[in-house]
C-alpha cells in the first residue's frame, strides 16, 4: 500500500517504512507526525477531494540536518563583475512508520532519543602526550 501526502507545498509517494527527506518541521527528533492523505493507492485505490477522509501517514522524525551546498555563481563578461554565493537548505529527516485508514490513531510511541556519550578522554590523552613530549 502507498499514499500520497502534502506537506510544505509539495506531494510525496509514500510507502511504510520509507525514508524521505521533507522541508523543515517543527518537531524534535524521535516525534510522531502525522501528514493528512491526498490519495490512497493499492487494492481498493482513492482518491480523496481534496483530502481521504479517515485516512493519515504517520512518520517519526529521525533527524534534522542541511543538505549539499549549491553554489549561485554569476559572471557577467567583459564588465569585471563576478558574484558568488552559496546556499544550504534545511530539511527533516523522517520515517514512515504506519499508513492508517478508517480514523485509526498511530499506536506507535515516540522513543527515547539515546544520549552519545562525550569524547573525553582522547582529548586528556592528547594533553598528557604534549606535556610529555615538552619535558623531554
Amino acid at each position: 500500500m502507498f499514499a500520497v501526502i502534502k506537506t510544505g507545498g509539495k506531494q510525496y509517494t509514500v510507502a511504510a517504512d520509507q525514508k524521505i527527506e521533507l522541508g523543515k518541521l517543527a518537531a524534535k527528533p524521535g516525534e510522531i507526525v502525522t501528514f493528512p492523505v491526498i490519495l490512497l493507492g493499492g487494492d481498493k485505490p482513492s482518491v480523496g477531494a481534496p483530502l481521504v477522509s479517515g485516512a493519515l501517514v504517520a512518520a517519526e522524525v529521525v533527524e534534522h540536518a542541511r543538505g549539499d551546498k549549491v553554489i549561485a555563481f554569476k559572471k557577467r563578461r567583459r564588465q569585471n563583475s563576478r558574484r558568488k554565493r552559496g546556499h544550504r537548505q534545511d530539511y527533516t529527516l523522517v520515517r514512515i512508520t504506519e499508513i492508517l485508514t478508517d480514523g485509526k490513531q498511530p499506536s506507535k510511541e515516540a522513543k527515547p532519543r539515546e544520549a552519545k556519550p562525550k569524547a573525553a578522554k582522547p582529548k586528556a590523552e592528547a594533553k598528557e602526550k604534549k606535556t610529555a613530549a615538552k619535558k623531554k
